[in-house]
């Protein structure tokens, strides 16, 4: 064309070519920065939803306390690591280990060891000598009723008989059901028998397990997969009253669930229930009660939480492990009781151990649920494995049917009437301690009851001693009882073996309380520093444990605790 110019065929490719890899370039540029907007934004809001809940639950001044007790426990800790602290420190847990190997560990001339098999085995009257010197070694006297909790002895019958069913369930095995009928037919006739004692309804399902842990991992496993299964939570939480038992915090870290703990103030002593609701969130898989809880023995508010639990629809899980057929029988007994069990239409689950006050030999508890949708979340099946078709109902694979059928003796041997009567007397012992603490001069003055325990367990604190030193002395005239932390306090589990000696109980708490008042007067006049004093055990490891912000020390002292269990 005239007057117009043309640019050659092979730059204008070109050209185009270098224009179309610009707008390529810019294109991909645009993605990559649409990419990173999107990745940040996601990000942003990630934490702004984790600062929310955080704000919701604990609020301002609640999550300030939080950021200062993690960065103060942080900096204590690279203290104890620093070089000249690390080695002192380990050299103080190493000495206190081997103190504690030196009283846990037999030692000296006649003790013998043994750490292979013995080339020729022994005869049987050989074993019956070691095992009944093995049964005579020096220990705290449970049979007297010396310690707290730990032995829950239905009495000389019941043992016998239940060593009775031992022995004709010996071999059995409740995975082969088959093989073993009559021990299937006990172990549902546990699970029933224990669901009719909480007002259980129609679709009340549950299994036996192995002890009050057991029961818990499993109410917190289902709740964990039910979840999952049903609202696509990853990242599950759970909220727990700081009282609930340890085991929740086990299963915590067993099942990667992050756990908000909830203040248990005074008076009451119980989690207040507008704490808990602030806590919740999408994440949040379980809540949690006890009835009671063990460190003081105080029933905590199920009614409330059950209000809670059903409206927010979370499944709510109440722990009994160690109320067992002590709870279901207070009103029976004559006491004061209080709403717990499935009658609130909030409660899920429940744990109960038949080996604590229905006094079935040790390895025996229950979960219990309010149907079969919650109890199919703890189950494992592995139907493609090349062994055959597995399925087991909790954690362990083969289960010592000898102790379902020692189980199942003792409930139909108590019966209704026998668990009453043992609610009346062990509920009873509990009464008399409190009202000595209450009211008795030597003790009313330096000793105060934690909260309003109704069934077996009674918790007190000083504020006027060292309740560690109350606890040492009570040691040294022969009693075994349960020190406490947040608050230092001491716990009685009162036992039948218990009942018998309350008032011998009574007897020496006012002479111990007496002597350490006797001893605190000198060392005030002394000066007051009272350094140089010799400490006992308790006072030595819960002084020391509650004055760390950072609990290493102790984790590892507890370390060295299990260790010394399997050193021969």
């Amino acid at each position: 064309m005239p007057g117009s110019s043309r640019l050659p065929v092979s730059l204008r490719d070109t050209f185009n070519a270098r224009a179309g890899s610009v707008k390529s370039g810019q294109l991909a540029a645009l993605n990559v920065d649409l990419v990173r907007n999107i990745i940040f934004i996601l990000f942003v809001l990630r934490w702004t939803r984790k600062l929310f809940y955080q704000l919701k639950g604990r609020g301002l001044i609640g999550s300030s306390v939080d950021i200062y007790t993690y960065v103060r426990r942080t900096l204590y800790g690279l203290f104890l690591r620093a070089p000249g602290v690390r080695t002192k420190v380990q050299t103080q847990v190493a000495e206190s280990i081997l103190k504690l190997e030196r009283k846990l560990v037999p030692s000296g001339p006649g003790i013998t060891r043994i750490t292979s098999l013995p080339a020729q085995g022994w005869t049987e009257d050989e074993v019956r000598a070691k095992l009944d010197e093995l049964a005579q070694m020096e220990h705290t006297r449970w049979e007297d009723g010396r310690v707290s909790g730990a032995v829950y002895h239905g009495g000389d019958d019941l043992m016998r008989l239940q060593t009775e069913a031992f022995g004709k369930f010996t071999v059995s095995n409740p995975i082969h059901p088959d093989v073993f009928p009559g021990v299937r037919k006990m172990e549902a006739e546990v699970v029933a028998m224990v669901l009719s004692l909480f007002n259980a309804p129609e679709s009340a399902v549950g299994v036996t397990t192995s002890g009050g842990t057991e029961s818990i991992l499993m109410a917190v496993l289902s709740a964990r997969n039910k979840a999952y299964a049903e609202r696509g939570v990853t990242s599950p939480e759970m909220i727990l009253p700081e009282t609930a038992h340890t085991a929740f915090r086990k299963a915590g870290e067993y099942f990667k669930i992050k756990i908000h703990l909830v203040a248990c103030n005074a008076p009451s002593y119980k989690p207040a229930t507008s704490s808990i609701s602030r806590l919740i969130n999408p994440n949040t898989i379980l809540l949690v009660g006890s009835a009671p809880n063990f460190p003081h023995g105080i029933i905590d508010d199920i009614t409330s939480l059950s209000r809670l639990a059903h409206k927010k629809k979370l499944p709510l899980h109440v722990d009994c492990c160690l109320g067992s057929f002590i709870m279901p029988m207070l009103s029976a007994a004559g006491f004061d009781s209080e709403p717990f069990d499935f009658a609130l239409k909030g409660v899920t689950s429940i744990s109960v151990d038949t080996h604590k006050y229905g006094f079935a030999p040790k390895g025996n508890s229950t979960v219990l649920y309010r149907s079969d949708e919650y109890r199919k979340y703890q189950y494992f099946i592995a139907p493609d494995w090349p062994g055959g078709v597995y399925a087991s109902p909790s954690i362990a694979g083969s289960r010592p049917g000898a102790l379902i059928a020692g189980c199942w003796a003792s409930l139909v041997k108590q019966g209704t009437n026998g668990y009453i009567d043992a609610a009346h007397k062990i509920v009873g012992g509990m009464k008399k301690i409190e009202a000595a603490i209450r009211t008795h001069p030597s003790l009313s003055s330096d000793l105060k009851v934690v909260g309003k325990p109704l069934v077996s367990v009674i918790a007190f604190l000083s504020p006027t001693l060292d309740i560690y030193d109350i606890a040492d002395a009570m040691n040294d005239k022969g009693w075994h009882l349960n020190a406490l932390q947040s608050p230092p306090a001491i716990h009685i589990a009162v036992t039948l073996p218990i009942v018998a000696v309350v008032d011998k109980l009574v007897e020496d708490m006012v002479e111990v309380v007496e002597d350490v008042k006797e001893k605190e007067r000198a060392r005030i006049a002394q000066g007051g520093s009272g350094k140089g004093a010799a400490k006992g055990d308790t006072a030595a490891l819960y002084g020391v444990a509650g004055s760390l912000p950072n609990k290493s020390v102790v984790v590892d002292l507890a370390k060295g605790f299990l260790d010394t269990l399997y050193k021969v």
